[in-house]
């Protein structure tokens, strides 16, 4: 049972994305890790995604959004999702590299936060298919059919559930 209150909670969205290794694995190991984030539930997750690499290199990325409803702020959050990548062995040798996991806060409620550290909404997730179309499939109302229209031309594919 929660002790947080849920009246000071918020929504989140966050985006999953791997490339190295076993990438669905790791997508999948990190909506668990979401789930057990303290004062967080997981409220719902989109299928999985494969789409190629946007400004980088490297193998086909597994993607996923996730909506989480957390009594963390914004800045704690993103903390928490940098925790978890560092467990996934995420690195960052450079701008866009490929990686183990990597985990974006793309809306905190209706804020709008400009920090050195944050940046929400997430600057860049309206010019990304891997992001648009798994938020459209949970939260609709947050993506415009236009805004879909727009990155249409991205490679991208709903991967098929094994097993």
């Amino acid at each position: 049972m929660n002790t947080w209150p849920a009246h000071r909670a918020c929504t989140a969205y966050v985006g999953l994305g791997a490339n190295l290794g076993d990438a669905r694995a790791a997508v999948l190991r990190a909506l668990q890790a979401l789930a057990g984030l303290p004062r967080t539930q997981l409220i719902a997750y989109s299928s999985l995604y494969r789409s190629a690499p946007v400004e980088a290199t490297g193998p086909d990325f597994i993607n996923a959004v996730a909506e989480l409803r957390t009594g963390l702020d914004a800045h704690a959050l993103l903390a928490q999702l940098q925790h978890i990548e560092r467990e996934a062995g995420r690195q960052r040798p450079y701008r866009n590299a490929p990686r183990t996991l990597d985990l974006d806060l793309l809306l905190y409620g209706h804020e709008r936060i400009a920090t050195a550290t944050l940046t929400v909404p997430h600057p860049r997730m309206m010019e990304r298919a891997f992001v648009l179309r798994p938020l459209a499939e949970i939260a609709p109302q947050c993506v415009s059919a236009g805004q879909l229209a727009q990155v249409s031309a991205q490679r991208i594919a709903r991967v098929e559930s094994e097993g």
